[in-house]
């Protein structure tokens, strides 16, 4: 049985809007470490920084919805 796929452009999306909250869609464990990230960048630039973290964030989520995909057909295929 195949597991649920993620949508790229959801992951898209979330990140684009939310940063490091969207990413919880895609990848829970880059979540985190973006978000604690996200936060001391914010911190240490007075929110400046959120131009270098939010745009990661968005290529994170992508990246982490394809291999998902990838993952998930791989799975199958071997089924």
């Amino acid at each position: 049985m195949q597991g649920s796929s993620k949508n790229v452009f959801v992951a898209f999306l979330l990140s684009f809007f939310f940063g490091p909250l969207g990413m919880f869609y895609s990848t829970v464990s880059g979540a985190l470490i973006m978000l604690v990230v996200s936060i001391v960048v914010g911190i240490f630039t007075v929110g400046f920084g959120l131009f270098v973290t939010w745009p990661i964030c968005i290529i994170w989520a992508c990246v982490a919805a394809g291999n998902h995909n990838k993952k998930e057909s791989a799975a199958f295929a071997t089924s």
